[in-house]
C-alpha cells in the first residue's frame, strides 16, 4: 500500500524517556525495541523516533552534530538497525525526525565556518556584518529568547540561530547546503526508513534581505511570557523558497516507494493554511501544526479547525495531533472539561482517532498520562529555565514512560536516577496497571484504534459533514451510503438529552451514551457512533 500513511496513526517515541535498557537513567534504542510491541498491540501503524543522533544535547538532540550516526547514549547504528527490522516484523513503519533548519554549533562544518570568512563552508551558515553602531543586523528574535543574532569575534560578525545559540541556522540559499542535505536524508533512506518527521519545516530559509519582521498585528492587552510572539514572522521564516524545498523532498522520497513525510509547522499565524500549502501535490504528504494543542476543548474550535483544513486545502492532508513533546499533555490542559481524569482521557482518544486526516498520539497520552509537576531545580529544558516560571517548559511532558508500578515505573532497573523524575501521579497510571482491565484508558485506546482501522469512512479519506447541535455537543458524519457512521461527543463533564432521528444501530467503543425512544441521552464526557439510518437530525 503505498499511501499507508493516508489516514495512519503514528505514535511518536520520545528516545531518552521510552526505555532505559543499560540502566544509566536514559532510554536508548534497545529499550525501545523491545517495548516495540506495546505499540504494535495498541493498534498503531507507524512509530516516530525523535532525534537520536550525535547531539551535544543543549536542545536533547534537536542540536545535531552528525547527521549520519546514533549518539552513544542512545546506542550504535546496528541498535537502530535492529530496531528498524524488528518493527517491521510487527508492522510498524519507522519515522525518524530531520533536524536540517540548524546544526549544534558543535558540528565540524560550523567549527569550519567560524574561523574565517574564505574557509569552504564560509557560507554554510548565516553570517552578517554588524550594523554601524554595533547592533545585530536586524531585529529578528529567538524562540528561546532574546536576539536571533550571535557576535562571534573570530569572523568580527553575527550569526543567526532561530533557537538556541548553540543552534546556528544553516543557509539554505546556499545550493551546496541543500546537497548536503539531500545526502543526508538518502543516507537513512537506505537504510530502510519508512519517512521522516521534518522539524520547524517552514524556517529553512530566511529572508535574503535581512528584513526585519513587523509587529504582531494581533492586539495584545500585555507582554506574553515569551517576546518572540509579539513580533509576525515573515522575513525570518515563512519564505517562498521554502515550498520549492518541499518540492525538491518529495522528489527525493518519490525515489523510494511507500516512504512518507511528515512537517511539523512551527508557526502561529496562518497555521492551517500553511499546513495545506505545504500538503499540495508535489510537497509533503501530511503536515501537523500546534493548532490542536491549546486550551481551547469547544464544539466550534474542532470544528473551525477541521473545516478550515479541507476547504483551504482539498487536495492537501493533514496530520492531528493533541499532544507532544513540546506541550503541556492534554489530560492536563483540558482538565476542566472531565468527570474525571479518565472519562476525559478516554473521550480525547475517542474524539481524535474518529477526525479525517493522520493522527498522531503521544507517548503516554493511552494511559490518560499527565504532565509532571517540577521544580527549577529539577528541569533540563532550556525553554523552561530560560522562561521560568511560565510559560511552562517541555519536561514536565517529557518524563519517562511509565511500565509498571515498580521505583522508576519500570523505565530503568539502574541503580542511578532516571534524567527525569518519575513521581506518583505518574507511576500511578502505567501500562501494567491499565492492560487487560475494562474501561481502562488503555484498553479504551486499543479499542478505538481498532474500530478506525476497521471502519473505512474512519480510517479512509471520507469527508466529514458537521451537524449544526448546540453547545457543547459536538456532532459530525464520516463517509456516504452504508458506510457513513455518525460521531458524536459531549465535550463536557455535564449530561443533556437530545431528540434524534436518522440514528442507526450504535456501534462501536461509547461511553456514557444511549439512544432510547428517538431521545439520545449524552451523560459526561460522552461518547458515541451510530450508522445511519435516513436523514440525521438532533436538538
Amino acid at each position: 500500500m503505498t499511501e499507508w500513511w493516508r489516514g495512519a496513526v503514528t505514535y511518536q517515541v520520545y528516545p531518552r524517556s521510552f526505555q532505559d535498557d543499560n540502566g544509566d537513567g536514559v532510554g536508548d534504542l534497545k529499550g525501545i525495541t523491545r517495548r516495540l510491541d506495546h505499540i504494535a498491540e495498541l493498534g498503531c501503524d507507524a512509530v516516530w523516533l525523535s532525534p537520536f543522533f550525535t547531539s551535544p544535547m543543549k536542545d536533547m538532540g534537536y542540536d545535531v552534530s552528525d547527521y549520519r550516526n546514533v549518539d552513544p547514549v542512545f546506542g550504535t547504528l546496528q541498535d537502530f538497525d535492529a530496531l528498524v527490522a524488528r518493527a517491521h516484523v510487527l508492522g510498524l513503519k519507522v519515522i525518524i525526525d530531520q533536524v536540517l533548519n540548524h546544526s549544534s554549533d558543535k558540528h565540524p562544518f560550523f567549527a569550519e565556518s567560524r574561523k574565517d570568512r574564505t574557509n569552504s563552508k564560509a557560507d554554510w551558515y548565516v553570517w552578517h556584518d554588524p550594523n554601524h553602531d554595533g547592533t545585530p543586523p536586524n531585529n529578528w528574535q529567538s524562540v528561546f529568547g532574546g536576539s536571533a543574532w550571535t557576535w562571534d569575534a573570530r569572523r568580527k560578525q553575527y550569526y543567526f540561530h532561530n533557537f538556541l545559540t548553540e543552534q546556528p541556522d544553516f543557509n539554505f540559499h546556499n545550493p551546496d547546503v541543500v546537497d548536503w542535505h539531500e545526502e543526508n536524508l538518502r543516507f537513512w533512506l537506505d537504510r530502510g526508513v519508512d519517512g521522516f518527521r521534518f522539524d520547524t519545516v517552514n524556517f529553512f530559509y530566511h529572508d535574503a534581505k535581512l528584513r526585519s519582521d513587523p509587529a504582531d498585528y494581533r492586539v495584545k492587552d500585555k507582554a506574553p511570557g515569551n517576546p518572540y510572539e509579539m513580533q509576525y514572522h515573515i522575513f525570518s521564516k515563512n519564505q517562498p523558497e521554502n515550498l520549492l524545498w518541499m518540492e525538491r523532498i518529495r522528489r527525493i522520497m518519490d525515489d523510494y516507494p511507500g516512504t512518507a513525510t511528515v512537517g511539523e509547522m512551527g508557526e502561529s499565524h496562518h497555521a492551517i493554511r500553511m499546513m495545506g500549502e505545504y500538503t499540495a501535490p508535489g510537497r509533503l504528504h501530511q503536515c501537523y501544526s500546534f493548532e490542536m494543542m491549546g486550551y481551547d476543548y469547544s464544539p466550534s474550535f474542532f470544528r473551525g479547525k477541521i473545516e478550515e483544513f479541507f476547504k483551504g486545502a482539498p487536495d492537501g492532508w493533514p496530520m492531528w495531533a493533541f499532544s507532544n513533546h513540546d506541550v503541556v499533555r492534554h489530560a492536563t490542559r483540558w482538565a476542566k472539561h472531565g468527570l474525571s481524569q479518565d472519562a476525559l482521557a478516554r473521550q480525547a482518544g475517542a474524539l481524535i482517532l474518529s477526525f479525517q486526516g493522520s493522527i498522531c498520539l503521544w507517548q503516554g497520552e493511552e494511559l490518560g498520562q499527565t504532565d509532571t509537576e517540577l521544580a527549577l531545580e529539577e528541569l533540563t529544558d532550556p525553554q523552561g529555565i530560560n522562561f521560568w516560571p511560565e510559560p511552562v517548559g517541555r519536561d514536565n511532558t517529557r518524563t519517562p514512560m511509565v511500565w509498571d508500578g515498580s521505583a522508576n515505573g519500570g523505565f530503568t532497573g539502574g541503580n542511578g536516577a532516571p534524567w527525569l523524575p518519575v513521581k506518583a501521579p505518574q507511576l500511578a497510571r502505567n501500562v501494567a496497571a491499565q492492560a487487560g482491565v475494562a474501561g481502562s484508558v488503555l484498553e479504551s485506546y486499543r479499542e478505538m484504534l481498532a474500530f478506525r482501522r476497521a471502519t473505512p469512512a474512519l480510517r479512509g479519506a471520507a469527508a466529514t459533514r458537521f451537524l449544526d447541535l448546540p453547545d457543547p455537543v459536538l456532532g459530525f458524519v464520516r463517509g456516504t451510503g452504508d458506510e457513513a457512521v455518525v460521531c458524536l461527543f459531549n465535550l463536557s463533564p455535564g449530561s443533556l438529552r437530545l431528540t434524534a432521528t436518522g440514528l442507526g444501530d450504535q456501534i462501536g467503543p461509547r461511553q456514557a451514551a444511549a439512544l432510547k425512544g428517538g431521545v439520545l441521552e449524552l451523560g459526561p464526557n460522552a461518547v458515541a457512533f451510530f450508522r445511519v439510518d435516513g436523514e440525521v437530525g438532533l436538538g
